[in-house]
């Protein structure tokens, strides 16, 4: 696997890995995140959830690619979801989410090259 695919895919999993955890923690600031977009525990058990699969998916990938690529193109499309929701609720603290998805992009990309 190219290096830069390595670091990226090591990067957005343990970034992913944190943030799902946190989900499942729920310390108040995350609890805040979540009642501003309107998100029920359970949902965020889910989102969770999906989140420490992600990370399983990209490490897993060091070894077999296209787990790595499934799981950054599935968070391209969790964070593309979570800008949705963040602006149909009228919350407009997505910064971390479009950092994400910057790097769920990056990471997508980097990997399908580095497979090429």
């Amino acid at each position: 696997m190219h290096i830069a695919a390595l670091i990226l895919s090591v990067l957005l999993a343990s970034a992913m890995l944190q943030s799902g955890v946190m989900k499942f923690v729920r310390p108040a600031w995350i609890r805040r995140f979540a009642q501003a977009v309107h998100l029920t525990a359970s949902q965020l058990t889910v989102l969770g959830s999906l989140q420490i699969a992600a990370s399983v998916g990209l490490l897993w990938g060091i070894w077999f690619p296209p787990f790595a690529i499934a799981a950054a193109i599935g968070l391209v499309l969790y964070f593309a979801g979570a800008i949705i929701t963040h602006f149909r609720t009228g919350d407009r603290n997505m910064l971390g989410a479009a950092v994400f998805l910057l790097l769920s992009i990056t990471t997508a990309v980097v990997l399908v090259i580095a497979v090429a």
